[in-house]
């Protein structure tokens, strides 16, 4: 009985069954763009709460994405696998630029002597330094601010003119630009020196006084000095640009308006 009702129903119901199948593919490259894209993929935030954000928002996408009947002989497992990857490559292609900005935090909880002082993220399910997570966190809120999950809303609308609901392969060469992702990568360690390299510096420098104390007076125990020192200047430093920084960080997110 069910089998028949569900041959019967395409034939009754065309424009009904159109819309529930390229809504079943619109909502997988959903699932796929929350999991990697930068803000969607926080942990913190509830999974129905994403589920409902999903739901809503492929509503939204059938209406403004053409999609057309589905053509015959489509597979429905390699449609939503096709879509779930190509979802995940637009959301890691942005998450990039956000991951530049923890870098930088890694690099100066490094530098400041502040590599055992771990906590754990729950977005990556690891140990992460403190002021990584610091900056991810200020990242995020300052990406919210700039306008960034219009961007990623207008990104993942683009990409079904590039990547069609019901194609059978995904044309890599002009859903990623090599370049643009060879730029963004690199941005993770060229915005992250950018962004400590006052810190940096400030605690290079003092390496430099306490190596030469170190020769002049032997009996300062300059090791332990170094423990006591590099922490509060480094926070003091950090303190004093934290302006600067936030500064940079937003005409770094403008500057990738188009993300995609």
């Amino acid at each position: 009985m069910i089998d028949a009702v569900l041959e019967a129903f395409p034939k009754y119901f065309p424009e009904v069954n159109a819309a529930l199948g390229a809504g079943l593919f619109i909502f997988a490259r959903l699932m796929g763009f929350i999991r990697f894209a930068p803000v969607l993929n926080r942990k913190e935030i509830p999974g129905m709460v994403k589920l409902a954000f999903a739901v809503i928002l492929t509503i939204i996408l059938m209406m403004t994405v053409k999609t057309g009947p589905i053509p015959s002989g489509t597979s429905l497992i390699l449609g939503l696998i096709l879509n779930i990857v190509g979802g995940m490559l637009v959301g890691f292609i942005a998450n990039c630029i956000v991951l530049a900005i923890s870098a930088a935090g890694d690099m100066i909880n490094m530098q400041m002597g502040l590599s055992s002082a771990m906590v754990l993220d729950p977005t990556v399910g690891t140990q992460v330094s403190i002021l990584g997570n610091f900056f991810g966190l200020l990242a995020v809120i300052l990406f919210i601010d700039v306008g960034g999950v219009y961007w990623l809303v207008n990104a993942l609308h683009r990409s079904f003119e590039i990547f069609p609901v019901y194609a059978s392969a995904i044309p890599m060469d002009r859903l990623i630009n090599k370049e643009y992702l060879v730029t963004l990568t690199s941005n993770v360690l060229y915005i992250g020196l950018q962004i400590a390299s006052p810190v940096l510096l400030a605690t290079l420098g003092q390496d430099l006084i306490l190596g030469i104390i170190s020769k002049t007076a032997p009996q300062v125990n300059v090791f332990q000095l170094s423990f006591l020192f590099k922490p509060v200047l480094g926070a003091a430093i950090l303190l004093w640009i934290m302006p600067v920084i936030v500064n940079i960080i937003n005409d770094y997110f403008m500057s990738y308006a188009r993300i995609f």
